[in-house]
């Protein structure tokens, strides 16, 4: 029964009125009852009771004449439905307008109010509670005094109701119909509420079905209340991410498949010529083993960064950090690079202190990181361009520059260039790489806490720079 959302919705508004609702028009019903109509009618009473009093006061010398009471009731004009009657100084029926109390005249009645009004006391009694509604009735006692203050009767007015509800008839059933109207309203109301909120939870379970299984990747509409459609916006952002994985994920494959066939279809040539006797030419064998090495070092890098995006994927990236001498690394880090550099006939050029203070990195990693930087800029400076390496230290922060000649970078690529299998557009034919080097690079400098940034405009080159703190926070 309560197992829907909707359900469980429609409910809160509907049940806690089903139980309030009907206890507070229990207790209107009541104190209108007990505070209103009951007090009117005993005072009522009381004030007709006063005035037989007074008026059989003056002619207490006919007390117990039963004409002087019916000359009184006359000139009183009780209502029919007013039961009167009066009593002796020791309790006795005298007259009743009653035709049933005939056979009590001249007894002595018992009646609970019946002492207070003998010792002089005007007192109104009523048998009504929330638990007697039936039969209710009020009695009005009044003494009637002499010239000496002295009791010289009773004057007894009683009005019986035969039920409560034949005077509150009408308003009950209005009661009774506005909690009514009250239920209907909060039942509309609460199904409304339900269904605005139940619905776009089922549109969120059905996109993430959706998802789950391959039927739909567009956003959905944010609607309804404000929980709901920040939870709308977590499910787009899944939405968006898992279709860039999806994205990421086939460029990786179509990346690895070209960067795995070219070495490979190299290898297999060399292989080919070794076998029709291509090892018997010196030169020729020398150049061979040459070019299958530099296509096994390619594979190598392919395979590292293949494992570093592994690393990535599994959460996070672990460092063995030491203190460096950050000179001695540097200098060591960027020799072979220099040699690369040299080769593809470009000036290399190093603007870095003698003495720079130690730092606190894993320098296996962090070279990782130089390396992908400078593979990149000698990857695209053409020959005869200029690699510039700079660093230094500056509001302790260690900072490290590699700056290139090359083809520079697109405005609208800068916020890309750090993106995993992105490559930018250099104007060569043949883009070389997965594009993870900047991604990976990007990525263990902020393990370290630092940050990369590049600066770049398109024909004059680009700056990559990154800033690592001296201390550990």
């Amino acid at each position: 029964m309560f197992r829907g959302l909707r359900q469980r919705l429609i409910w809160s508004q509907v049940l806690p009125l089903i139980l309030v609702l009907p206890m507070m028009g229990i207790l209107l019903v009541y104190s209108l009852e007990a505070q209103v109509l009951i007090p009117h009618l005993a005072r009522t009473l009381q004030g007709d009771s006063r005035l037989l009093a007074e008026i059989s006061s003056a002619e207490f010398e006919l007390w117990g004449d039963p004409i002087l009471f019916e000359n009184l009731i006359s000139r009183v004009q009780m209502g029919e439905d007013i039961r009167v009657m009066f009593l002796d100084n020791q309790g006795a029926l005298l007259y009743s307008n009653d035709p049933e109390d005939t056979p009590l005249k001249g007894t002595v009645l018992d009646l609970p109010g019946l002492p207070n009004a003998l010792s002089g006391q005007e007192i109104a009694l009523t048998n009504y509670s929330i638990l007697n509604v039936n039969n209710v009735y009020v009695d009005v006692y009044e003494p009637v005094l002499d010239t000496n203050l002295r009791v010289v009767g009773i004057v007894r007015l009683s009005y019986q109701i035969g039920s409560i509800y034949d005077i509150f008839r009408q308003l009950r059933w209005q009661i009774l119909l506005a909690l009514g109207i009250g239920l209907a309203l909060s039942l509309i109301i609460g199904t409304w509420l339900a269904v605005s909120i139940s619905r776009p939870v089922k549109e969120v379970t059905d996109a993430i079905y959706g998802l789950a299984t391959g039927l739909r990747n567009d956003p959905i509409q944010e609607k309804g209340p404000e929980e709901l459609r920040s939870q709308v916006r977590a499910v787009n952002f899944l939405v968006q991410q898992l279709h860039s994985l999806e994205t990421s994920r086939r460029h990786l494959l179509a990346n690895i498949v070209h960067e795995l066939g070219r070495p490979l279809g190299a290898l297999r040539s060399a292989i080919h010529a070794l076998g029709q006797g291509a090892n018997e030419d010196p030169e020729l064998m020398k150049d061979l083993t040459k070019g299958m090495d530099r296509e096994t070092l390619q594979l190598q890098y392919l395979l590292d960064e293949l494992a570093d995006l592994y690393d990535k994927s599994l959460g996070g990236l672990e460092l063995n950090r030491e203190i460096v001498d950050t000179s001695e690394w540097l200098r060591s880090t960027l020799v072979s690079w220099k040699a690369v550099a040299n080769d593809k006939k470009i000036e290399w050029q190093e603007q870095i202190p003698s003495k720079l203070p130690s730092i606190c990195i894993d320098p296996i990693r962090m070279t990782q990181v130089v390396g992908n930087l400078l593979s990149n800029a000698i990857k695209y400076t053409p020959s005869n361009g200029t690699i510039t390496i700079a660093s230094g230290t500056e509001l302790e922060i260690f900072w490290l520059s590699v700056t290139d000649t090359g083809p520079g970078v697109q405005p609208e690529e800068k916020e890309k260039i750090f993106q995993p299998f992105y490559r930018g557009d250099t104007g060569r034919r043949i883009k070389q790489g997965m594009g993870l080097g900047l991604t990976i690079a990007h990525e263990l400098v902020m393990a370290h806490g630092g940050e990369i940034s590049l600066q770049s405009e398109p024909g004059q080159g680009s700056t990559f720079t990154v800033s690592l703190p001296l201390k550990l926070s």
